[in-house]
């Protein structure tokens, strides 16, 4: 059974004659430990389907099933306490508090989990040195670099030990090197750590570390594309496609 399926999930803002369509009957699966690229023009409805898929906006039409349960019906409380066991999100932004250290930022979703401080702490510690930041674990976040802080912040998604991982534009506050370094190891959370991660991405460069690209345009899905793992040439065969999509 896939870990996350939508059922023509559907998402229309306003009402009447200003009711704006962002997603139209999307049907999509993601199975454990696939790595899935969203990509599609600007407005396309990407961000959308990520927030929906994560439980922060409910459809108006149409299902979300995450690990056989349907998140769009859940009670808010319940919801909350879903996402934050089951699903791991890394943002453009980084959302790093600025007053807490690397391993208080990455402690914090267990924290209000009710996780002893101890532990929190320990778990933190020990994602943080999974992703290359040992050394900077009492480091706030305006003493580390971009590509650092976003390290710290998927140590932070994965910190609750979750399934699914869902990232929106990750990359987009960083420079080339930075942003593969990232895309790699995204690509590390699914290969060797055994997470689905959804990301949202413009870089065809980004989306070529992926299994899978799903493709939108006005709102649906217009293409899938699998691709071989890290075959050279994959970048370029994704930004044709996504030339011809917009």
């Amino acid at each position: 059974m896939s870990l996350i399926q939508t059922q023509s999930l559907t998402k229309i803002y306003g009402s009447g004659a200003t009711a704006v369509t962002a997603l139209d009957h999307v049907n999509i699966q993601v199975n454990a430990g696939e790595f899935v690229a969203v990509m599609g023009p600007s407005g396309c409805g990407k961000s959308t389907l990520l927030h929906l898929l994560g439980g922060l906006d409910r459809p108006s039409e149409g299902k979300v099933v995450i690990d056989g349960t349907p998140i769009a019906d859940m009670k808010d409380d319940k919801l909350t306490e879903m996402r934050r066991r089951k699903i791991g999100f890394v943002f453009q932004f980084f959302n790093l508090i600025p007053v807490l250290d690397a391993t208080e930022n990455a402690a914090l979703p267990l924290t209000l989990d009710g996780v002893s401080p101890a532990k929190a702490k320990a778990k933190a510690n020990e994602w943080l040195t999974k992703v290359g930041l040992g050394n900077r674990l009492h480091s706030r976040p305006d003493q580390l670099s971009g590509g650092q802080q976003q390290r710290v912040a998927i140590a932070r998604a994965l910190a609750a030990e979750p399934a699914l991982v869902l990232a929106d534009e990750p990359t987009g506050n960083l420079d080339t090197r930075a942003s593969d370094e990232i895309a790699a190891l995204l690509r590390q959370v699914s290969d060797e750590w055994g997470r689905a991660v959804v990301m949202v991405t413009h870089d065809p460069r980004l989306a070529a570390y992926a299994d899978r690209i799903v493709f939108l345009k006005d709102g649906t899905i217009v293409d899938e594309t699998r691709l071989e793992a890290q075959k050279a040439g994959n970048s370029e065969m994704v930004a044709d496609k996504m030339h011809a999509i917009a």
